[in-house]
């Protein structure tokens, strides 16, 4: 843990002040309108009293093989950030701003400099479907589908998903996924062979209980879960109502299940 340790990059943790949050909002306040000396001074004070918080972010990271003096510096630039760019008047707890701002930072290095080198364009191409992946979300009060986005941008669908694929952050096999304070389970605990009996003879199993189903049922499983379509998507696409949707939806997965 890296609270651990006595020192990251020659500050010491164990001393590190911590502020409560009337004080921060004082600091804050200070920030916003005191003269450029209070200013500064406030504001040396308020990045001093919340680096705790930037060493609570980065242990989340702290099993990356990453070099902790790096992700604390990061994450301090990360809480800069969040100190320069809060807004006092909203009804927010600062660390409820600045926890999302450090994460953020933190993840932004390890991606620009992972070992695994994604394009830059690639990475504008993924920015920009979440920039628009979230407008739609809020117009429409779901999420999109890959093929709405990639209309919004105007390029293939597949575009879409292969640029989303690329920022998403590698996995170690050797995260811990759950712990009882014993048995520690690992990432890859949870992997199997995907060329043993028990695969095959599951996938054929499932093969034969779709097989099984009315072509309705099949229909609806298919655009629900091979073309990602909403039940109201679905609805609207075979002319009945969503609940019924939804009624034959369990009703397809309860067989397949039974026969499985």
């Amino acid at each position: 843990m890296l609270y651990n340790k006595v020192e990251i990059c020659g500050v010491n943790t164990s001393k590190l002040p911590v502020l409560s949050e009337s004080k921060k909002q004082e600091l804050l306040k200070i920030m916003r309108e005191g003269s450029e000396p209070q200013k500064k001074r406030a504001r040396d004070e308020m990045i001093n009293g919340n680096l705790r918080l930037v060493l609570s972010v980065i242990q989340r990271f702290a099993n990356r093989g990453e070099n902790p003096d790096d992700l604390f510096q990061v994450g301090c630039i990360g809480l800069i950030k969040a100190i320069d760019n809060f807004n006092c008047e909203k009804d927010v707890r600062f660390s409820t701003y600045g926890v999302p701002m450090i994460i953020g930072e933190v993840r932004r290095y390890l991606r620009d400099y992972n070992s695994v080198r994604v394009s830059r364009s690639l990475r504008d191409t993924a920015y920009r479907a979440m920039q628009v992946k979230e407008r739609l979300t809020n117009e429409n009060n779901r999420e999109p589908t890959v093929e709405e986005i990639a209309k919004e941008l105007d390029i293939p669908k597949e575009n879409v998903v292969i640029a989303l694929e690329a920022i998403v952050e590698p996995v170690s096999l050797y995260e811990p996924v759950f712990s009882d304070g014993t048995d520690t389970i690992y990432v890859m605990d949870q992997l199997g062979d995907a060329n043993d009996d028990t695969h095959w003879l599951s996938a054929l199993a499932l093969k034969e209980a779709i097989r099984s189903l009315e072509d309705r049922e099949k229909n609806i499983l298919s655009l629900r879960f091979f073309k990602g379509k909403t039940q109201m998507e679905v609805a609207e696409e075979i002319g009945i109502s969503q609940a019924q949707v939804s009624r034959l939806e369990k009703a397809a997965l309860d067989k397949i299940k039974k026969q499985i």
